[in-house]
């Protein structure tokens, strides 16, 4: 089987600032995120045949890395129509009898580390497929066996496919990260450092520890201002030792709780009907009603 994990939170962004008409649900809610996550995952379960599902989101924006740098992503400048709308997209998930891990101290990235980590060498499981292209995932590809999938893009990224595109291989992402910084998480990485002088260093060698302290030493072809960056990061060593923790993905061994102990508790059995009709009369979508194409009712 393949055992696919959604980042439900990208899914909710990307619906809610989509060009497409706004949907508003009753009382003239607007619900365009939550309508276009449901749509994706019934998707994911009837055209691309998904059968073990499991659902990550970020039930509260902050996390344990906001006490680790004070910078690191908060829910500041979100429209609170959109943070609005998580309780209801959570409703939602559960309703179409689909697995939810809503985090809180931890992010929804770590949730499906966790998850990654725990079900892949499982009896019965083939492949583990990430579902979204947010590249701080990349790190836990490995092989052919847990794979990134951009569903937009219809591009699925295996180990090779992570070394070509990032440059750097999947356990040096978090490194990659660090050097290069992620605007969307918030932390700046070093400066002078870019992706293409980051990925040919790590490539050559592997991780923030594996760079020679002497630019001298370094055996990097086609490098140029090895002694600019071995300064930086000689430098603010501690700030990319810091970078790379935020970077660094948690799972179940810190703490990210993920209480379903083997695949088979990821299987989808069909959308309970009750719950969910309940649910699409509750907030106004009606549109929503039929659209799951399996219940559980129905075997």
């Amino acid at each position: 089987m393949d055992l696919h994990l959604v980042d439900a939170t990208y899914e909710l962004f990307r619906a809610h600032f989509s060009p497409r008409p706004p949907v508003y649900g009753r009382d003239r809610v607007l619900l365009s995120g939550v309508s276009g996550l449901v749509e994706q995952l019934l998707v994911l379960l009837r055209d691309e045949g998904a059968t073990h599902v499991g659902c990550a989101t970020d039930q509260v924006i902050r996390s344990f890395r906001n006490d680790l740098y004070p910078g690191y992503k908060t829910d500041a400048g979100v429209p609170p129509e959109l943070l609005a709308q998580f309780p209801v997209a959570e409703e939602a998930i559960e309703a179409l009898g689909l697995v939810l891990w809503a985090m809180v101290e931890f992010e929804a990235d770590d949730a499906i580390a966790a998850a990654a980590v725990r079900f892949a060498d499982q009896p019965g499981v083939d492949r583990v497929v990430v579902c979204t292209p947010d590249k701080d995932m990349a790190q836990l590809v490995r092989g052919g066996k847990v794979v990134l999938w951009d569903r937009r893009r219809q591009v699925v990224y295996d180990d090779e496919g992570v070394r070509a595109k990032w440059g750097v291989p999947p356990a040096s992402i978090p490194d990659w990260l660090a050097l290069v910084g992620d605007a969307a998480d918030g932390f700046p990485g070093l400066p002078g450092w870019g992706a293409k002088s980051a990925a040919a260093v790590l490539a050559m060698y592997g991780s923030l520890e594996g760079i020679p302290e002497r630019p001298t030493a370094w055996e990097v072809p086609g490098l140029r201002g090895a002694v600019t960056l071995s300064a930086t990061l000689r430098q603010q060593w501690g700030d990319a030792l810091l970078y790379r923790d935020l970077a660094r993905l948690r799972t179940a061994a810190d703490g990210v709780p993920i209480p379903q102990p083997t695949p088979d508790d990821l299987r989808w059995r069909g959308a309970p009907r009750d719950r969910w009709v309940a649910f699409c009369d509750r907030w106004g979508l009606g549109r929503l009603r039929d659209r799951p194409h399996r219940w559980q009712d129905e075997g």
